[in-house]
């Protein structure tokens, strides 16, 4: 059988562990997000505050020095992120006041800490990353900013950033214009971090198995204990622990398994009961039958006597469900049905066997020698003969009954297996038993964790297949 792949696995216990990891995934992607975002925020924040007060510090110091200082001073204060030039203008777009929280917020600052006779005009733009920018439109950002394609570039190194621009103008009208570029980038993943996020990771998970696995494995628990129910409704009761609501279905469990096994009891001893009370006038009319002289009409009477005492045997064998108190043993299969079929070719029957290699498993030999021997007497007798094969497999062995007979007709393959069902209704003993046969046999080898499957050959006749597992 070829197995599809699954992206989902089919166990509770998988599917569990699949959503608490992807729950983890998810919040851990959030967290980070949130994080660098606030680390981005506060990173910008600090750096426009740095860029204020160096503004403010610079401005208070050239309104301060003589004229004739003021180009050394500009020159000494320029850097690589904060760029002074000074112009008669006042520049287009100190025109158009920047947007936004953090302009109100420097703009604010600026009005607080510079003299009053000095006006100042913030503007705040994102700009475009510059290492991702053509050659062209770095000159072109150059000549509007008046800066250099070298400074440009050096300035790319920070990328990517924000660019902030104020425009003051000074008590004798000359315009300081100041650039500086506002990182937005701040927060990456160093190895502190990623040891602290996987050895968080490597916790929840192996906390989320063993609290998924501790919860998941009484539902395994009681899986194998309903299907241990399903071979022996005598078997051990289930363990009654883990959480509150597994030992109440753990209880419920035990609970069923001991009113099925009263259920059977009850039934063996009505059926024991009624088979006793069947066999004292059947014996009764046995002991008067020797009194009819007609010795044909006596042989009758006799044969419906038998068969009476037959249906009754079979009946209560089929109660009773032998498989449920033998002990299991290992057998050779391959020994047992050579056996079997020896006894049935002394006995005159049509019946032969393939040679197969021997197959050991664990079984209740009573039990099933009754249910092959059904299967086979079943096949001799409506087939005519039957010829028996043993295939082994890896971890299963199938048994192969042929008969030679008309078969089954399809819509009744699945009937046969019902109690006292016949094909055939005389219920005489020359052309069939009580109808529990093929019963018996299927309670037998399901018992066995098998399977038994009737269908009919292309060939003509019917084919009994027996899968056993281990």
């Amino acid at each position: 059988m070829v197995q599809r792949f699954r992206l989902v696995p089919a166990t509770l216990f998988g599917q569990t562990v699949l959503i608490l990891l992807a729950g983890l995934a998810i919040s851990a992607a959030l967290g980070y997000s949130i994080l660098a975002y606030n680390q981005v925020a506060v990173v910008r924040a600090m750096g426009a505050f740095d860029v204020t007060q160096r503004i403010v510090s610079v401005t208070r110091l050239l309104d301060d020095a003589p004229a004739a200082w003021r180009g050394r001073l500009i020159k000494a204060a320029s850097g690589e992120t904060l760029r002074i030039t000074t112009s008669p203008y006042r520049p287009v777009w100190a025109a158009l006041q920047a947007k936004g929280a953090d302009a109100r917020t420097i703009r604010a600052y600026l009005a607080t800490q510079l003299p009053p006779n000095i006006e100042a005009s913030l503007s705040v733009s994102v700009e475009t990353v510059p290492s991702l920018m053509s050659r062209r439109q770095k000159n072109m950002m150059a000549m509007m900013d008046r800066h250099s394609p070298r400074d440009m570039a050096m300035m790319a190194g920070m990328t990517p950033w924000h660019r902030m621009r104020a425009a003051i103008r000074l008590p004798d009208g000359a315009w300081m214009i100041f650039a500086a570029a506002l990182p937005s980038s701040g927060f990456g993943l160093s190895w502190p971090l990623l040891a602290a996020f996987l050895g968080m990771t490597i916790v929840v998970i192996a906390a989320s198995v063993w609290a998924v696995r501790r919860v998941t494995a009484p539902l395994g628990a009681m899986a194998e204990a309903a299907d241990r129910l399903g071979r022996d409704v005598g078997a051990p009761p289930l363990a009654e622990i883990g959480t509150l609501e597994t030992r109440q279905a753990a209880h419920a469990f035990n609970l069923m398994q001991t009113r099925l096994r009263q259920l059977v009891e009850s039934r063996t001893r009505m059926l024991a009961a009624l088979s006793h009370d069947l066999r004292t006038p059947l014996t009764l009319l046995q002991l008067r039958i020797e009194d009819v002289k007609d010795d044909e009409e006596r042989e009758r009477m006799l044969t419906t006597i038998a068969s009476m005492n037959e249906m009754i045997e079979a009946t209560l064998a089929f109660a009773r469900d032998d498989t449920m108190v033998e002990p299991r043993r290992r057998i050779d299969l391959t020994a047992l049905l050579a056996a079997i079929v020896n006894d049935l070719a002394d006995a005159g029957r049509s019946v032969t066997m393939a040679p197969a290699a021997p197959v050991t498993i664990a079984c209740q030999p009573v039990a099933l020698r009754r249910a092959l021997v059904n299967l086979l007497d079943n096949a001799i007798k409506y087939g005519g003969s039957a010829d028996v094969a043993v295939t082994p497999h890896r971890h299963r062995v199938a048994v192969t009954i042929d008969d030679h007979g008309p078969g089954i007709p399809d819509a009744e393959l699945g009937k046969v297996f019902e109690p006292f069902y016949r094909l055939e209704t005389s219920r005489s003993r020359e052309t069939g038993g009580s109808g529990l046969g093929l019963a018996i046999a299927l309670a037998i080898i399901e018992a066995h964790g098998g399977k038994l499957e009737l269908s009919n050959r292309s060939g003509g006749g019917l084919s009994a297949n027996v899968t056993l597992t281990w």
